[in-house]
């Protein structure tokens, strides 16, 4: 049986790759990785080269564009993509890593990937591996907690808008923002209306070369689109959320 495995690496930091990501990776007969143009290595390339040699990486070209919804570009790039893993099962791979930075489930193109390819090949035996999201190395990296006790924690994606991203802020106790960097002062601007721009933290390219990380209210202009934002939740004692 042929397996599309998905792979999470991390936010960058090639130690941040868990020990089983290696072994499949190591283990398969393809390493697919997302890039943004076919000439130059993407994020997940940088951190899978430490692991596994070129030979064995084929790169997928794949759009960043912010706006919502399937585009031309998106759905041409989710075929292209499946169409490369159709050809490494036809070539006689058995199985198929795709890299992705953070984790295959987690905002991933993965999921788009995987969905086209089981169109074609409804037996192929679709895998994921988990992997450390920029959330948890931008908690880590500033020593900013991300939930205790009772508190709630949301994932929010700045595509969704900035009037769900300051609902979300009066709902939940903390809320990581994704996907926002280029819209980065609006987004300030939010988070300085309801009050908890002081307490939060932003981190771009983390675990790589010119990485960032830096209270909020010092950042200034736009950011990275792949850049975390994290607005911890308001905390006045120890164990005070219990």
């Amino acid at each position: 049986m042929n397996r599309l495995v998905g792979v999470g690496v991390g936010p960058g930091d090639p130690e941040l790759v868990t020990v089983k990501a290696v072994r499949v990776m190591r283990d398969a007969d393809v390493v697919l990785v997302p890039v943004l143009a076919g000439d130059e290595p993407g994020r997940a390339e940088a951190t899978v080269r430490v692991y596994v040699p070129a030979d064995r990486l084929r790169r997928a070209v794949f759009t960043m564009d912010e706006g919502r919804g399937t585009t031309p570009r998106r759905e041409a790039a989710w075929d292209a993509a499946a169409a490369e893993v159709l050809r490494a099962f036809d070539g006689g791979a058995t199985t198929v890593a795709f890299a992705t930075i953070g984790d295959p489930n987690v905002y991933s193109t993965f999921t788009y990937l995987a969905t086209t390819v089981r169109t074609s090949r409804p037996d192929v035996a679709v895998e994921t591996v988990p992997g450390i999201t920029a959330m948890q190395d931008l908690s880590a990296r500033a020593g900013t907690v991300l939930c205790e006790g009772t508190e709630t924690l949301a994932l929010f994606p700045l595509t969704a808008g900035l009037d769900r991203f300051g609902a979300a802020l009066q709902a939940f106790d903390t809320v990581v923002a994704y996907k926002g960097g280029r819209h980065l002062p609006a987004v300030l601007d939010v988070l300085r209306s309801a009050g908890r721009l002081d307490d939060a933290v932003y981190g771009a390219s983390l675990g790589l070369p010119g990485e960032q990380v830096l209270p909020a209210a010092q950042v200034t202009g736009p950011g990275p689109y792949l850049s975390t934002l994290l607005v911890p939740a308001r905390r006045d004692r120890r164990g005070g959320k219990l």
